[in-house]
């Protein structure tokens, strides 16, 4: 006899999402200590890496109102998982990301205000995943992540995503905060996010230099 851990619909999709979120905990951990053990390479570890953060925020995001804490998530159904609790809630960004900016001298950026600034770009794009377009939901987003950019001395001087974040504000500045986006201007704004976000990681220092 089939024992059901669910009564509805509802209930089942929110287990569903439990496992996932387990799954994607245990698959961070996993990878933070293949790369402290350095049997992935770092490009690789990268991309995964930022794979599993951007799952996770999104589904972080899906569940907010049922799992306010990943830490008592874990602790609910018993995962030790310290690295990743650190790289998903806490840092934020791939280890890869922070050596990185940690190798840019004090005069130059912080590493903290790198990881802010990966962030607020991860989050733009999640929102838009998420099919948040009103212009009071996207404008905050883009304020915060032009401040972020504006903060970093290391950008060189055509970082082609200050004028784009500055066309971006000025565009909805000039809509009604109840706007939405049209899906071609959210797919344009999107693939702006995302060009601007490989060509902030470009000018980072390479690993080791």
């Amino acid at each position: 006899m089939e024992m059901k851990l669910w009564k509805d619909k509802r209930e089942r999709d929110m287990y569903d999402n439990f496992a996932e979120l387990y799954a994607i905990i245990r698959a961070t951990e996993k990878l933070e200590k293949a790369y402290i053990r350095d049997v992935i390479v770092p490009s690789d570890y990268e991309v995964e890496c930022q794979k599993l953060i951007t799952q996770y925020r999104t589904l972080a995001s899906t569940l907010k109102d049922i799992v306010p804490s990943i830490e008592r998530f874990a602790d609910t159904y018993n995962l030790d998982c310290p690295a990743a609790i650190n790289r998903l809630v806490v840092s934020g960004v791939p280890a890869t990301v922070e050596h990185r900016a940690e190798s840019l001298s004090p005069s130059a950026n912080s590493a903290a205000a790198v990881a802010e600034c990966v962030q607020n770009f991860i989050t733009a794009m999640d929102s838009l995943k998420l099919n948040m377009v009103a212009v009071d939901q996207v404008h905050p987003l883009l304020t915060e992540l032009s401040a972020s950019i504006s903060k970093l001395s290391i950008l060189p001087p055509d970082f082609e995503g200050k004028p784009k974040m500055k066309d971006w504000l000025a565009r909805l500045s000039r809509m009604g905060a109840a706007d939405e986006l049209t899906e071609q201007q959210s797919r344009q704004l999107h693939f702006d996010l995302e060009s601007s976000y490989n060509s902030f990681m470009a000018a980072l220092p390479s690993s080791g230099t």
